[in-house]
């Protein structure tokens, strides 16, 4: 489409139904949202002037809402997607290169005669888009090039996952335009992975890509990885009478990957005990019969980590059965319940390398003070720094988003909405 008419339509409200399904129905976001994305059509323009015909993309950051730390161990986890997005301006052509400019950041140009890993871009959003490009290829799909201009509402280090919301958007756009929409969300989300772990350099686990590129709320068992069990169903917490609330405690990432690693390494260390290369395959029994053996081999440490999986992977399934039963009052308890144990087992408040820096913990203190009997909180993604989620009754939404905002900074605390689909092409059939 001609970038004027793009332009023309979204303003003559052509997209506001697209736009309630990506966002809610809000008239003050609705209009946020279109002036977002016309502003995101003229900076592409700036950047790439000679580019008429465009296409427009969005994929969503996720929140997690049950299974911390339990997807890399080939786990179960609920997850959703939200209404925070990335969206990307495109133009496709035949000059064999990805330029991709992301707002607030240098351009990224990948050669597409160059799909090798590449030690000196790890860590890069040009490691990402080569990683993608390169399984896409692998898969037989020609890929030709395009220019693109991102913006982002999924903050680096809000804890909604940016970088997975950004190897979706790349995924979409190629498969979309390059491979007819063959791929579909499934493979787009392990594709995503593929990039981050081989290309990027992060062991990271399929969760988050999985999320963003499905959308809706979903439970996903990653037992068999390649093929992972997916189920979606719709949940409105507002109608439950509850808000979502996600809080950046504004807590560096930095120095925090040797923490991260070690959940992974001692889980996997215990699972090795048995001959396992996950704690998925090891029997909860045995493991808790060989505790005096695995004390001797294995750090305390790694014997409570391993035993916060095998509850918090039973947690995230009963998490999934209360919403879909509409028990908000058994959910909820799960949710206290996966909160102690993320604190008292998996122990990924914070760092023992930073032992004074405990800004998760003084949020989740706060949230208990407000929240009283009423409502959750528990440590949302990762941990050890960046957010936490609370479940709060609608009657003190204002009070605790004042709060929070109030010790962490104005726009710290979220209020998402579920959003129902995941990598989309903005068009008006969309629905």
């Amino acid at each position: 489409m001609n970038y004027q008419k793009f332009k023309e339509q979204l303003s003559e409200g052509a997209f506001d139904e697209v736009m309630k399904t990506l966002y809610g129905s809000c008239e003050k976001t609705i209009s946020r949202q279109k002036q977002r994305y016309l502003d995101a059509v003229e900076k592409f323009r700036e950047c790439f002037p000679d580019r008429e015909e465009i296409s427009v993309f969005s994929a969503p950051g996720r929140t997690e809402i049950g299974g911390n730390h339990t997807d890399h161990q080939h786990g179960c986890v609920l997850a959703a997607a939200v209404n925070l997005d990335i969206i990307a301006v495109v133009s496709f052509h035949n000059y064999g290169v990805i330029r991709l400019q992301s707002e607030g950041y240098s351009l990224d140009k990948v050669d597409l005669n160059d799909l090798s890993v590449r030690d000196d871009e790890k860590g890069s959003s040009s490691a990402l888009i080569r990683g993608i490009a390169a399984k896409f290829r692998e898969k037989g799909v020609e890929i030709c090039g395009f220019d693109a201009y991102t913006t982002s509402d999924v903050l680096s280090g809000s804890g909604l996952s940016s970088s997975a919301a950004f190897e979706v958007l790349v995924g979409t756009i190629i498969d979309r335009h390059y491979n007819n929409g063959k791929a579909g969300a499934v493979e787009i989300a392990k594709i995503g992975q593929y990039a981050e772990n081989v290309y990027f350099g992060k062991k990271s686990g399929l969760m988050d890509q999985m999320v963003s590129s499905v959308g809706g709320l979903v439970s996903i068992d990653f037992h068999d990885t390649q093929n992972p069990k997916i189920k979606s169903f719709p949940f409105d917490f507002e109608n439950a009478g509850y808000c979502l609330c996600v809080t950046d405690t504004k807590g560096s990432h930095a120095d925090l990957t040797e923490d991260y690693v070690a959940i992974r390494s001692e889980m996997e260390g215990i699972a090795a005990q048995f001959g396992k290369a996950f704690l998925r395959d090891v029997n909860e029994d045995d493991f808790y019969g060989a505790i005096p053996q695995l004390r001797k081999k294995c750090s305390d440490r790694a014997v409570m980590r391993a035993a916060h999986f095998f509850a918090e992977n039973k947690r995230a399934v009963q998490e999934a059965n209360a919403l879909s039963d509409e028990n908000m009052d058994y959910f909820l308890n799960l949710v206290k319940q996966s909160g102690e144990s993320s604190a008292n087992l998996l122990q990924n408040l914070y760092s023992c390398s930073q032992p004074t820096e405990q800004a998760l913990s003084i949020g989740i203190m706060l949230s208990k003070r407000i929240l009283g009997e009423k409502g959750a909180v528990r440590v949302h993604g990762g941990g050890f720094a960046g957010t936490i989620q609370a479940f709060v009754p609608t009657d003190k939404a204002n009070e605790y988003v004042s709060e929070m905002n109030r010790v962490y900074g104005d726009g710290s605390c979220y209020v998402l909405k579920i959003r129902s689909v995941g990598g989309v092409e903005i068009t008006e059939g969309l629905l």
